[in-house]
């Protein structure tokens, strides 16, 4: 959850304290029923193919209620494949024979879907793969009612060339072709130029299938249009519903699934939503400590007001999949290294923001040097929110800054100012301590905890202490920690200091540097028995059994939905 935030920003600038607020020009709430900054929108393909599908479910009802209709429907669909069947020839019989047998193979469509699931299942993009299958499931089962509801004849006087199916209302190949086909344009075609060339490719290929079927005379004209209708619109609607491109992108670009785009439109609507909701004018949007970050979408923003210069802020971008992330975070913590403390998930990114921005008003209270915080904006209601604050300029990453006694000094006291005033950061790591004229500035606030355990704050000594010795060596900080800690503190704090209970980061740090700095500060300080950080619960056993039968339903669900596939 790290980020390089407030990575490098303008001094203490006026950030809002509890006493203070950002200036107020240009500021505008937005009037019920008015659109947010980034509305969730279907598109206007999207509400088409839903008033098509109305549109077919209305024509299916008038024509059982009203025979009349049915049988119009029955001689115009007999006239025209008797006028398609005027025009076969050998050549070209044998043409839409292989076309049909190509497209509209179970082998053809099972080798499409098995290769998407694989590929989806490579490059980790789950949501689409769960709506890719949903789509499939739900296409399949519409089909399937529906052709039991409204069976079709035998087009009296036309000669079926190939197997009469019987049932065709809609057509079955047709509609699980489209089906696939339109998954995979939204699953693995980046939006844009790509996606609507494959969208075109898609159908131009159903199509052709649709004309070599009416051709053959195994499916009449409705049944090709009802089964594009149904095979294209509900993977449509779903995957703009839940994976909308503002959101779950599809791009081949290196980085965490964490970080969200910001060009386009929501690029516009962060513009927008801090004019309206700060007051201030964003001239530059720009993702930046990304390498740091795995649950937000750290951000630069260039801002200008009426009566100040141009200036950075820095801001964090949460949506509805960190929450998720959280989630799934804290329930494979419980699982795997037990209730260590209150571990409870967060029920909305509009909690998960507001938690943040308290933290930082909370640290800036008590004096220690942290981001002065600006407030957050809303992009999209209960889906998108972004928590703005000051951005350290000048400032580096305590990786890459000179370390010596003044700036070790200054990361042992922050420690300090934490347990003195009650809160745990819980991410002490290279990433979240920035150094700027020999002063430590704590950045990150999102894992701060008030009043927490003694095991909390032990980890945050042992953490920074671990820091600032990759950078110098044990025995020297171990010296100056007692200017601030007494060595029982410090023992406690390493005997209670394991593995998980060190950022990753953090480690990878250690690794790399090749010392065993937990041994040496160990044997420096006096000897203490480890401190268990596994705790065995009915809770953590409970939820570890419902994760292997949720596991356990989800293969059989796969297995029995393999015929779906085949």
């Amino acid at each position: 959850m790290a980020t390089d935030a407030a990575g490098a920003s303008s001094g203490r600038g006026r950030g809002v304290t509890p006493d203070q607020g950002p200036p107020s020009t240009g500021r505008r709430r937005r009037p019920s029923g008015a659109p947010p900054p980034l509305p969730r929108q279907l598109g206007v393909s999207g509400w088409i193919w839903v008033f098509l599908v109305a549109s077919f479910i209305a024509i299916i009802v008038l024509a059982v209620a009203f025979h009349s209709i049915g049988n119009e429907f029955e001689r115009w669909e007999v006239a025209v494949l008797r006028r398609v069947a005027v025009v076969r020839t050998g050549w070209l019989t044998t043409l839409m024979l292989g076309i049909n047998t190509a497209l509209a193979s179970e082998w053809t469509i099972r080798i499409l879907r098995l290769g998407t699931l694989a590929a989806l299942v490579g490059l980790r993009r789950w949501r689409h793969l769960l709506t890719f299958l949903g789509s499939v499931v739900a296409v399949e089962l519409a089909v399937y009612q529906l052709t039991i509801f409204q069976a079709r004849p035998r087009p009296i006087g036309v000669r079926i060339i190939g197997s009469w199916e019987g049932l065709s209302f809609p057509s079955p190949p047709v509609a699980a072709l489209a089906v696939t086909l339109v998954g995979m344009a939204y699953t693995l075609l980046p939006p844009g130029r790509a996606r609507s060339r494959g969208k075109w490719a898609t159908g131009a290929v159903l199509l052709v299938l649709g004309l070599a079927r009416m051709y053959l005379a195994v499916d009449r004209p409705t049944d090709v249009l009802a089964a594009v209708i149904v095979g294209v619109a509900i993977p449509v609607v779903a995957f703009r519903f839940f994976t909308p491109n503002e959101v779950f992108p599809v791009t081949y670009r290196r980085g965490k699934a964490a970080h969200l785009d910001v060009g386009g439109r929501r690029g516009e609507a962060i513009r927008t939503a801090v004019q309206e909701q700060l007051g201030l004018t964003v001239l530059d949007v720009q993702p930046v400590g990304l390498e740091g970050s795995a649950g937000s979408t750290p951000l630069r923003l260039r801002v200008a007001a009426s009566d100040e210069p141009e200036r950075d802020l820095f801001a964090k971008l949460y949506a509805k999949s960190h929450v998720r992330a959280d989630r799934s975070y804290k329930l494979g913590r419980t699982i795997l290294y037990g209730a260590l403390e209150d571990e409870a998930p967060f029920q909305s990114v509009r909690r998960f923001v507001e938690y943040e921005d308290y933290t930082l008003l909370r640290l800036t209270h008590v004096g220690i040097p942290t981001p002065a915080p600006y407030g957050f904006v809303e992009i999209t209601p209960e889906r998108e929110y972004m928590i703005v604050m000051e951005f350290y300029a000048g400032a580096q990453e305590i990786g890459a800054a000179e370390v010596d006694d003044q700036v070790i000094d200054a990361g042992l006291l922050l420690i300090r100012q934490l347990w003195d005033a009650g809160l745990a950061h819980r991410d002490i790591k290279p990433a979240n301590l920035m150094v700027r004229d020999g002063k430590v500035l704590l950045v990150d606030a999102f894992f701060v905890q008030v009043r927490p355990s003694p095991w909390r704050q032990a980890g945050d000594l042992a953490n920074m202490m671990l820091v600032l010795a990759v950078r110098t060596d044990a025995e020297r900080v171990y010296r100056h920690a007692l200017n601030y800690f007494s060595a029982d503190e410090i023992a406690e704090a390493f005997a209670a200091t394991r593995g998980v209970a060190s950022p990753t980061q953090l480690r990878a740090a250690i690794k790399q540097d090749g010392r065993d700095l937990l041994r040496e500060f160990r044997a420096l300080a006096p000897a203490r028995r480890p401190v268990a950080i596994q705790h065995w619960s009915v809770r953590r056993v409970a939820l570890g059994l419902l994760v292997l039968a949720l596991a356990g339903l989800a293969v059989f669900i796969v297995v029995q939905t393999w015929t779906v596939f085949a």
